[in-house]
């Protein structure tokens, strides 16, 4: 599941490096982030200095939930982290405790970004590790030339949503510009020249 989370109020409880990881995501996905933990990394203080975050430099009241899209509890403690859950729970707001999976209402997947074509993998919380590694093996399998390829994409679909045409023949016209000979074809365009001796 991708969410949207532009202008989503999500709080994060905790402030150390696993937490400022979960920060930085929220803050690409444009989020409204507050961050509740008594200290917090150099990076963290940063953002709160700069206005990306609230930062609240005291422990978590059960209040600081109140009026959240999600929470991530990235502390040490685990009595807090079931309490945060709990309490999620009671407000109908998602929760992703780190490294516990029977708290998670949802995970971080490992994503393959290549501009807005995303590849998220997840193991359910099981092994991490092995999603980064395939994570890692799938940007190799899908270079940077996929970013390009899908912006044309895109642009030649907006060409055929606005043409008068029959929706199963615009529906063939698609997936023949998403085939693999186009994405070859595209590729032989983009190589350059060779000068002629």
């Amino acid at each position: 599941m991708f969410l949207k989370l532009e202008g989503r109020r999500c709080l994060v409880v905790g402030a150390g490096e696993v937490a400022e990881s979960k920060i930085a995501g929220l803050l690409d996905a444009a989020a409204r982030v507050r961050v509740v933990a008594p200290e917090a990394t150099p990076q963290i203080e940063s953002w709160a200095k700069s206005g990306q975050i609230e930062w609240l430099a005291r422990s978590c009241e059960p209040s600081d939930l109140d009026g959240m899209f999600l929470v991530v509890a990235a502390t040490s403690s685990h009595e807090l982290h079931e309490n945060i859950h709990g309490e999620a729970h009671r407000r109908g707001v998602l929760c992703n405790v780190v490294d516990v999976p029977e708290l998670c209402d949802f995970y971080y997947p490992a994503v393959a970004k290549r501009g807005a074509l995303q590849i998220a993998l997840s193991t359910s919380g099981q092994s991490p590790a092995l999603a980064q590694r395939l994570r890692k093996e799938l940007e190799e399998q899908f270079g940077p030339e996929y970013e390009a390829w899908l912006q044309q994409l895109g642009e030649e679909r907006e060409k055929l949503f606005a043409a008068n045409m029959h929706p199963e023949e615009r529906k063939r016209l698609l997936h023949d510009l998403a085939s693999a000979d186009s994405f070859k074809s595209f590729l032989r365009k983009r190589k350059p020249k060779r000068a002629k001796k």
